[in-house]
């Protein structure tokens, strides 16, 4: 009989297996399991990396190091002790006796104004440092979001692929029946072959993409990258897109960037003041002692001393300083302008790009995925009542796991797009009611 040599052949198929056995190729992961304990939601994998990222970490330390100079910003130089040795005979270097001896203490004074100024400019350093780590912050929070839409995109095709793969059975059963009848040829066991490996390839193409994702994921942790994670299947909910103009709106409000270009304008403008005060001399003061030789009136003195420097004798020095200050405001203000047209470009094109994915992902659910789920049901009737060769039917089932696929990835590319746009206007939009994610 043919039965008996079909049977062999299909067992011989890489991956293949027949109805009531179970599919080496399907074990995959379903959404919601994990193998390292309790799956994390998106959020919790976002507060992880927020508290364990070594970047983010090695910024903190900055930003520390940045608070640490205000205190010593304010303060005045070291004061200065000074030994002086006058009129030792040469012929006698060693008697100290006919010395003149001076013992000072001087310290030199900066104005109040100079010193707050040195302050705020400090001041102004440590908010620089923390724009760039909330910066950092939402740069990895954005970057965390779009692994844990990857992952769960890789999740659900999973499950499709599981799917898919029991639909092949029926397939593979409906085949065995017709050819053990004689009515389909043995072309169409080539065909389910080759409809066997492409699932096979298609499994091998999502366990790259989740150990790749996975292994981001857990970097961005602080977490060695082949760790086992799984993220929760239930993704955050949605939030609404705003117009265009309200999204600009929050970024000029919110973008660490921008802030901090703003904060490096007035430490600029502190620097030209700064500048400018230089033309305000600079005094010290020293007081000492002074052991005069053997036989003097008065053996025992003091003295006093007071210097300032004369900066309005050298003004074309801090004048220039000081147009140097103010051209350095200037080329601040420039980049904000260009950081500011560069902002409102990453939002347009975030906002593009969810628009589209909302697009495609509404005509693979509501139009195309019907249309192929009522084709391939169709098709695997006529095949049945043998009215259409086995070539349709796997040509109607690779064209509903290419819908499939591609509905799944334009819902992640939404999410991704939302992160993306999140991180583009520096906060998080408020979350609405999530939307129907799959088809059932």
């Amino acid at each position: 009989m043919k039965i008996p040599l079909f049977v062999v052949f299909l067992a011989l198929i890489p991956g293949c297996a027949l109805p009531g056995q179970s599919s080496p190729g399907s074990a995959s992961v379903e959404p919601g399991m994990t193998l390292a304990g309790v799956p994390l939601s998106a959020e919790e994998a976002v507060a992880a990396a927020l508290a364990d990222n070594p970047q983010i970490r090695t910024a903190v330390r900055r930003l520390s190091m940045a608070q640490s100079k205000i205190s010593t910003a304010h303060s005045l130089d070291d004061p200065m002790f000074m030994v002086r040795d006058w009129g030792t005979p040469l012929t006698k270097p060693w008697d100290l006796n006919q010395a003149q001896l001076m013992f000072s203490v001087q310290q030199t004074f900066l104005s109040k104004e100079k010193r707050n100024l040195r302050s705020k400019i400090a001041g102004d350093d440590v908010d620089v440092a923390a724009s760039e780590l909330e910066s950092l912050r939402q740069e990895v929070a954005a970057e965390v979001r779009k692994a844990c839409a990857d992952l769960r995109r890789n999740a659900e095709e999973m499950t499709l692929h599981d799917r898919q793969s029991a639909l092949l059975k029926e397939a593979l059963a409906a085949s065995l029946a017709q050819y053990s009848t004689g009515r389909v040829p043995q072309a169409d066991v080539l065909r389910a072959q080759m409809a066997v490996t492409r699932l096979e390839e298609h499994l091998i193409e999502l366990n790259e993409e989740q150990d790749q994702a996975r292994a981001e994921l857990n970097v961005l942790m602080g977490r060695p990258a082949d760790q086992p994670l799984q993220i929760s299947a239930d993704p955050a909910p949605r939030a609404e897109l705003p117009p265009l103009e309200e999204l600009e709106r929050l970024a000029i409000g919110h973008r660490p960037e921008l802030t901090g270009l703003r904060t490096v304008i007035g430490r600029r403008r502190d620097e030209a003041q700064t500048a400018r005060l230089a033309m305000k001399p600079d005094f010290t003061v020293a007081a000492g002692y002074m052991l005069m030789p053997s036989g003097s009136f008065a053996r025992n003195a003091y003295m006093a001393e007071m210097t300032m420097n004369l900066p309005w004798l050298n003004r074309e020095r801090h004048t220039g300083e000081g147009k140097q200050a103010d051209a350095t405001i200037a080329v601040a203000e420039a980049e904000l302008e260009a950081k500011t047209s560069a902002v409102f470009l990453e939002v347009r094109q975030a906002q593009i790009g969810i628009l589209a994915a909302e697009k495609r992902t509404k005509i693979y659910r509501d139009t195309l995925m019907p249309q192929a789920e009522a084709a391939f049901k169709a098709a695997t009737a006529a095949y049945e009542n043998n009215r259409a060769d086995f070539s349709m039917l796997i040509d109607s089932q690779n064209l509903l796991l290419d819908i499939q696929t591609a509905f799944y990835k334009a819902s992640s590319a939404r999410d991704a797009g939302m992160a993306q746009l999140e991180r583009a206007i520096g906060t998080a939009l408020n979350p609405t009611t999530s939307p129907e994610r799959t088809r059932e």
